[in-house]
């Protein structure tokens, strides 16, 4: 018998086409193949699975479990302690620069872990206008600069219509630090961070002092009061016997929020140009 192998692959190519010609679709071994012997061999293999299984989920249950890798821990530091040693940190400063310094190297408040950017006055215009507005926001935090994004731009924008620029005031946030996805700061939060707001206005020395929206004023002003509660005149900020002009108004992110309160806002800034004369 002619093997395959003995074939030239001309000849082979021609009778391939002479089988499929002739109706051929299978292809037959040299030697037969015990069918009855392979069907036994399946049989065997198919009962003596579950028992491999067994002894496999057996031999599983006695192995140890793996060392499971210690949790995360976030630093969690006493309230009481931490507002203390902000306030003492805070006073030491006797210059911005100063009390940047202080401010970035301090690890009493949790925020600081998850922020990417401390946030703080670093110098006043000559125009003597220093504004608060409230804590930093992703934006904020991204940029490293408070009012970021589109309540930037509405910042200026406000500034523009009294004929300012952003250059022309001193910005800085109630927190040094973004809190985590934006939420509301605690009241701790708020209490730790107090100090270096106090602290920066005093050494600033505004000769104007404006908040923007109710976390600036609240933690400016009264921690019980609202915009609506005291916008609409000045009031005194006593720091460590200083006294500073005070207004209160809505701050960009909560007049694209709701912007029929753009009103009373441009009313403020018409107040505000009529201090500087």
């Amino acid at each position: 018998m002619t093997t395959a192998s003995a074939l030239t692959a001309r000849e082979a190519a021609a009778l391939l086409s002479f089988y499929a010609d002739a109706g051929v679709d299978a292809m037959l071994e040299d030697e037969a193949t015990d069918l009855t012997r392979l069907a036994a061999e399946k049989a065997e293999a198919a009962r003596a699975e579950p028992e491999q299984r067994a002894a496999a989920a057996k031999t599983k249950a006695r192995a140890p479990d793996p060392p499971r890798s210690a949790p995360a821990v976030q630093t969690t530091i006493p309230d009481d302690k931490a507002v203390s040693d902000a306030a003492f940190a805070a006073e030491s400063a006797r210059s911005l620069a100063e009390l940047a310094e202080i401010v970035q190297g301090f690890t009493g408040c949790n925020l600081k872990q998850n922020a990417r950017s401390t946030i703080l006055l670093e110098e006043m215009p000559e125009s003597g206008i220093l504004m608060v507005c409230g804590f930093p926001t992703g934006e904020d935090d991204k940029a490293g600069a408070a009012l970021s994004g589109p309540a930037g731009g509405l910042f200026e924008r406000m500034l523009a219509a009294i004929g300012l620029s952003r250059a022309d005031v001193g910005v800085t946030t109630a927190l040094p630090w973004r809190t985590p996805g934006d939420r509301a700061p605690t009241a701790s939060e708020a209490q730790i961070c107090q100090p270096f707001l106090e602290r920066q206005i005093a050494l600033a020395e505004p000769k104007l002092l404006v908040t923007l929206g109710n976390f600036a004023c609240r933690m400016t002003i009264d921690p019980n009061k609202t915009v609506f509660d005291l916008r609409g005149s000045w009031h005194k900020k006593e720091i460590g016997g200083q006294s500073f002009e005070t207004l209160v108004t809505f701050s960009p992110s909560e007049l694209l929020a709701a912007p029929k309160n753009k009103k009373e806002a441009w009313l403020d800034l018409q107040a505000l140009r009529a201090r500087l004369g």
